[in-house]
């Protein structure tokens, strides 16, 4: 999902009649830490999605909005849920910051597995994990048995994705890449799932790699 702009006249819908928990980007086009802030925003509304909607208000052509959260140094950013204020953020913060403002009120994603999960998952033959790392970091080392289906190969090769003899494709990347292939595909039908904060969580979970 995409930031939504938001004014003053739908601020109503958008925000206070929505269902599900909102987090808000207070910004102005003057701001240079709200332009820093915008890609990461933007990330999270995709990662999030739909259990997120994030939506951003410009300040300074909606005044009731400024107003109404006292707006008067941005970039800030609010978590509501249900019409009320569940916490804000000001300045610049890293996205983990932003994250945690908005874990109290995102349910978990059903998509996801961690990593003593996958490896559960792959002993039992339920699942096979899909390598979105590039050839030379999948020929480095890798989950055992994982296929590699690098991310700038996906648009033409995720039919593959259908071929699994019954498993489940779990998505990983160094990170959390997969968390937003995996949101994309389900959207085209695909039934995936995704290791949370990918390889690195493997690793650091110490399980088995597979090298050379």
């Amino acid at each position: 999902m995409t930031v939504i702009d938001v004014t003053d006249g739908t601020f109503e819908r958008e925000v206070m009649d929505e269902p599900n928990p909102v987090l808000i980007d207070l910004y102005a086009d003057w701001c240079g830490p709200c332009k820093q802030m915008a890609p990461i925003v933007a990330e999270i509304a995709k990662e999030l999605s739909p259990r997120l909607k994030v939506v951003k208000i410009d300040i300074d052509k909606n005044p009731m909005c400024a107003q109404m959260f006292r707006a008067s140094s941005v970039p800030m950013f609010v978590a509501m849920k249900g019409g009320k204020v569940i916490g804000h953020q000001l300045g610049a913060v890293p996205k983990a910051a932003l994250l945690r403002l908005v874990e109290g009120v995102v349910g978990p994603d059903e998509r996801s597995v961690d990593a003593e999960q996958l490896a559960a998952l792959l002993v039992n033959r339920k699942a096979v994990a899909i390598d979105l790392r590039s050839p030379s970091a999948f020929g480095r080392f890798r989950i055992p048995g994982a296929i590699n289906l690098p991310l700038d190969e996906l648009p033409t090769r995720k039919d593959e994705l259908r071929r699994s003899d019954g498993k489940t494709p779990v998505l990983y990347g160094r990170a959390n890449e997969g968390a937003e292939v995996a949101a994309q595909l389900q959207s085209d039908g695909f039934d995936v799932r995704f290791l949370q904060e990918g390889f690195l969580a493997w690793e650091m979970a110490d399980l088995e790699v597979e090298r050379g």
